[in-house]
């Protein structure tokens, strides 16, 4: 069969999203993929079909639209039938969910991301998920004396279900424009700081 497979350009208003996708997606997964469009760019094109219609990508779709993005980088698979497409919008989606991860390597990525300053919540997994490897080799991390000020290193002792919650939030606020203040590296702080101030000023604090 030949491959006619085209990459273009397509505005978001014109890609329709496929009725029975069977894959659902969270806002905080939403909130997710927008992050890592934002740090990294739109590198993985949507797939579509000759009639605009998603066949892979509703997720990077709604993380686009959250951006405010008016149009994104698609390729159009016009050699597919009805029946592959709607196969393939099921492969696509559970393939990925078969492979697993070698712990050692993982816990060796996270470390070494670490010390180059990279946000690690970018990689998808969660606060909680990543503290896992933290606590098994890893000691807590702290400031040296020449780096504190003007930072401050806070610790809380959260249960399971209040952590979720805190990193829903966080992962949400690190979508917002407001969290990029320019103060803070940390994209973590800069969004947990922006929840509690949208908090206060709830309040009239």
């Amino acid at each position: 069969m030949e491959n006619q497979h085209k990459y273009q350009s397509r505005a978001i208003v014109d890609l329709i999203p496929y009725a029975r996708n069977a894959r659902v997606h969270s806002d905080n997964q939403i909130a997710q993929i927008a992050a890592s469009i934002r740090e990294f760019g739109f590198t993985n094109p949507v797939l579509i079909d000759g009639d605009g219609g998603i066949i892979a990508g509703h997720g990077r779709v709604m993380a686009a639209r959250k951006l405010g993005m008016d149009s994104i980088p698609c390729v159009v698979l016009s050699d597919l039938t009805e029946m592959q497409k709607r196969a393939y919008i099921l492969v696509d989606n559970k393939l990925a969910l078969n492979a697993g991860w070698d712990d050692d390597l993982l816990r060796l990525e996270f470390d070494e991301l670490e010390e180059m300053g990279i946000d690690l919540e970018l990689t998808g997994f969660s606060l909680g998920e990543i503290g896992v490897f933290d606590a098994e080799e890893v000691p807590m991390p702290s400031l040296t004396d020449g780096e504190k000020d003007p930072y401050q290193q806070k610790t809380f002792t959260l249960h399971d279900d209040q952590a979720a919650i805190v990193d829903d939030a966080v992962m949400l606020a690190r979508t917002d424009p407001l969290v990029d203040t320019g103060v803070n590296k940390n994209s973590n702080g800069n969004a947990l700081a922006l929840v509690c101030r949208e908090w206060l000023d709830y309040h009239h604090v």
